[in-house]
């Protein structure tokens, strides 16, 4: 009985240390590549939910004749508009699967603008920042410009 408690030591405070240095070490070196995945993820994100959201205005158009207005926005993809030129062949489950607007992974509402300066619309994120223009993680996601 002797012999198994002399057996059974835990460990010492050097090496709880040493685990506790290595542990950080891993962590500064691995900590600031996944921070910079999650702000990549965020503009992939982006980039998908104005595909979709593009995906939805075309169903609208093919419906109705016309994208919505500026004025009736991004809502007209999910409440039948009730200003502006009225759709007659509203779809009565809307055009956008969640039933609401999304917003930019920012936690900002897209840009709709219709006629649109680069085409039949536009359609952007002003990215992280939520302001025009920008670099990086602050550069604007915009339909025109998909890559």
């Amino acid at each position: 009985m002797k012999q198994t408690l002399l057996n059974n030591r835990g460990f010492t405070l050097i090496e709880i240390m040493i685990v506790v240095v290595i542990l950080a070490l891993l962590a500064a070196l691995v900590a600031p590549k996944i921070i910079g995945r999650s702000d990549d993820a965020k503009i992939a994100d982006a980039k998908v939910q104005i595909r979709n959201l593009e995906t939805a205005l075309k169903l609208y158009k093919l419906d109705n004749g016309s994208y919505p207005t500026t004025d009736q926005g991004l809502l007209a993809l999910v409440e039948k508009p009730t200003i502006g030129q009225i759709p007659k062949n509203y779809r009565a489950e809307g055009y956008v699967e969640s039933k609401t607007v999304p917003q930019d992974p920012w936690k900002n509402d897209y840009v709709y603008l219709s006629p649109g300066e680069h085409g039949d619309y536009d359609l952007y994120s002003f990215g992280a920042d939520g302001v025009r223009g920008g670099e990086g993680i602050n550069a604007d996601i915009e339909s025109w410009n998909l890559h």
